[in-house]
Order: C-alpha cells, then structure tokens, then sequence
C-alpha cells in the first residue's frame, strides 16, 4: 500500500491531481498582470506600447511559471502538502538562483534567490490565509440553485417570487387607476 502524506492523500495522487492548474493559472494571471505593468511602465514611450506590455507579460509569466513549477517539483519530491511553505522558500531560492545566475552573475543569483525566496513564501502565505474568505465571498455572490450570480440584499434590483411578484402588480394596478382618476379630472 503506498504511504500517505499529511493530508492523507497518497503522493502520486496528489501531485498529478491538479498541478497543471497550480502551475497555469498563476502563470497566465502574472503574465496578464505583467501586461498591465507594461501599460504604466515608464519605458512605453521609447519602445512602444506593445512592445513594453509584451515583454513584461512574458517576463512576469517566465519568473511565475519556473517558480510554481519548482514548487511542484520540491512539493513531490518532498511529498508534503499545498500548505508546507517551506516548499516555498525552496523553490523560491532555487528559481531565483537559476534565473538570477542568468541574468547577473553569481552576485545576482544570491541576491535574487533571496529575493524571490522571501517573495514567494509571502505571495504563499498570503495566499494560504486568503482562500478561504476568497471562498467564502465566492460562495456569497453565486447562487448554487440557478447556477447565477446572488444580490445582496440592499441591491434595489431584487428577484421576486410568485406572491412578492402578485403583490407588486397589484400596487402598481392600484397606481395606475389613481393615475387614471387624476388625468380624467384635469380633463
């Protein structure tokens, strides 16, 4: 029988369940955020809008993609959990120490392994302590029932039922023959 990790999954299952999402969505949302860095950079005006965004987008994805796909890496290598941030700090140092290597040196893979380690333990951390009210708004606004978006209650836009929408027709019923009455009397 295979051993099982903390959460009581097995490790083979664990890390080939949803990886390709843990490793996509992060890199399609920095390469998007990337891009609208590249709108207010101030670099746009020397070479060109497109330009700017479209190498800050592919920046933003490369840096996120090598990092969450090392966190995936030391998180089944390690065989822990999605919440051990020490997978994190390791990945992070790691990412940092490659790409940093490549783009400054050895003094630049020392500066940025420790930049992106402590980077992307906090993005974690903050992530980890954010779910769950990230769920619990997510869960507040959509109505499992029609498969839609809920109002609030204070929204002046509500959806009526059968009686609250027979109540309303009658108000309005009653509306328009006193608007009737008052026009027939100014006549």
């Amino acid at each position: 029988m295979a051993s099982t990790n903390n959460q009581g999954e097995s490790p083979s299952s664990s890390f080939s369940e949803d990886w390709r999402h843990r490793i996509s969505i992060p890199t399609i949302v920095a390469g998007v955020a990337g891009g609208g860095v590249g709108l207010v950079s101030k670099h746009r005006k020397v070479h060109g809008l497109a330009n700017i965004s479209a190498t800050y987008a592919t920046n933003f994805a490369i840096v996120t993609g090598c990092y969450c796909g090392a966190r995936e890496f030391v998180r089944a290598t390690r065989k822990t959990g999605l919440d051990d941030l020490l997978n994190s700090a390791i990945s992070g140092f790691v990412t940092g120490a490659i790409l940093g290597r490549l783009q400054g040196g050895q003094l630049g893979a020392y500066r940025y392994s420790l930049i992106f380690a402590v980077v992307g333990t906090a993005v974690d951390f903050a992530a980890l302590k954010l779910r769950p009210k990230l769920r619990h708004f997510s869960e507040s606004m959509f109505d499992k029932n029609i498969g839609s978006l809920k109002l609030p209650e204070w929204s002046p836009i509500q959806v009526l039922d059968e009686e609250a929408l027979a109540a309303k027709r009658a108000r309005e019923e009653k509306l328009y023959a006193q608007i009737k009455t008052l026009s027939k009397e100014e006549s």
